[in-house]
C-alpha cells in the first residue's frame, strides 16, 4: 500500500466510485486491516482510502471502537453548526477553522457487508465528516473560508520558517 498522503495526490480531488461487496475488487475485510494499519503509521485520526492511493469508498477513523466504514452517505446533519480546528494528513501543518453541523446521522457498510446507520456528534462526527467529503472529492480547503485558510497559511509558514530556540 502507497503511503503518499499529500495534496499532490490526485485521487484527493476525485469523486470515489461505491465500493461494489457482490464483485469486490479488493477483500474488503484486508483493506480495511490495510488502513487501519495506515492510519496508525500516522499521528492522525482519520484516514481514507484515496489519501494513501487506492480508489475505494471507505475510511478508517480513530474512535472507541475504530470504525472503517465503506460507502457512507451522511442522511442527516443537525442544524446546529459549530467551527473547529481541523488539520489533515494531506496538507501537513495545516490547521483551519472549518464551520460543520454538530451532529450527523451516516448510513454505511462494515468490512463484512453490512450496512447500518448511526449517530454520531463531537470529534467523531467532524472526522466522519471530514472523511466523507475526501470520498466525495472535497477537501477541508475547499470548506475553509478565505479569510481563514489565508490565517492558517501565514501561521503555518511561521511554524515551518521560525528558528529553533537554543
Amino acid at each position: 500500500m502507497s503511503y503518499k498522503i499529500d495534496e499532490t495526490n490526485s485521487l484527493i480531488h476525485d469523486e470515489i466510485e461505491k465500493f461494489d461487496f457482490s464483485n469486490p475488487p479488493v477483500d474488503p475485510l484486508k483493506l480495511a486491516r490495510d488502513l487501519g494499519d495506515a492510519l496508525l503509521s500516522t499521528n492522525g485520526i482519520g484516514l481514507s482510502a484515496n489519501q494513501v492511493g487506492l480508489p475505494y469508498r471507505a475510511f478508517v477513523i480513530k474512535s472507541n471502537p475504530v470504525y472503517v466504514m465503506f460507502n457512507p452517505i451522511i442522511v442527516h446533519e443537525t442544524e446546529d453548526k459549530e467551527y473547529m480546528e481541523e488539520g489533515c494528513l494531506s496538507f501537513p501543518n495545516l490547521i483551519i477553522p472549518i464551520k460543520r453541523p454538530k451532529g450527523i446521522r451516516i448510513r454505511f457498510t462494515l468490512p463484512n457487508g453490512k450496512t447500518t446507520t448511526e449517530y454520531f456528534d463531537g470529534l467523531t462526527g467532524r472526522v466522519i465528516q471530514h472523511e466523507t467529503d475526501h470520498l466525495n472529492g472535497i477537501t477541508f480547503i475547499d470548506r475553509s473560508t478565505k479569510y481563514h485558510l489565508d490565517k492558517a497559511k501565514k501561521h503555518m509558514k511561521k511554524k515551518v520558517y521560525k528558528k529553533p530556540l537554543m
